[in-house]
């Protein structure tokens, strides 16, 4: 499998191809990916769980166990679990997120997916995801899977970002262009 040398470049890529390597030769993919997904979202919803990841005030150690209690909890595998623990010895827990998305772009493509994110004003309906992923689908002749964000300060429209390619059809970029051409 071909990667990136974007990821290979990037300490959180050369984390994120040695778990997905490890996954994938253990069969193991679907759940790591799962429990990385659950991981994401616990960053995303707990300021509490991000400072535990990120934070340097918060002892090796110290997170080290935190993860490993909170890891049943969260229902993580235990190839995820092992690799929270490398993360923790190695000072490294703050490239997680990082980690998470690398990995999921490697994983898109050994699946033969391209990963998308896509950022809109408003929350996308799944009916809308569905038309979104539909002409994604269209446009790079392979599956898509969307990394759906919400950011209000786009105005509306959307930005999709999929590898090198960023199609910018928010109102914020269209206004800024305006502007510009306004000023001569």
């Amino acid at each position: 499998m071909e990667i990136s040398g974007g990821i290979q470049a990037s300490l959180s890529g050369r984390y994120a191809i040695a778990l997905f390597e490890l996954a994938r030769d253990e069969r193991q993919l679907d759940p790591v990916a799962a429990s990385l997904a659950t991981l994401k979202q616990a960053i995303a919803e707990s300021a509490d769980f991000k400072a535990l990841t990120s934070s340097p005030l918060v002892k090796r150690q110290d997170a080290g166990k935190a993860l490993a209690a909170l890891a049943p909890v969260l229902g993580l595998d235990r190839l995820t679990q092992n690799f929270l623990g490398v993360l923790a010895r190695n000072g490294r827990l703050f490239q997680l997120s990082a980690i998470i998305r690398a990995f999921n772009t490697l994983l898109a493509a050994h699946k033969g997916e391209t990963t998308a994110e896509v950022v809109s004003a408003h929350p996308l309906d799944a009916e809308q995801a569905e038309a979104l992923k539909a002409k994604l689908k269209a446009r790079f002749g392979r599956d898509v899977t969307m990394d759906l964000k919400v950011d209000p300060a786009i105005l509306g429209g959307l930005i999709v970002r999929a590898g090198s390619t960023q199609i910018d059809g928010s109102i914020r970029t269209k206004l800024n262009t305006l502007a510009q051409a306004m000023k001569g």
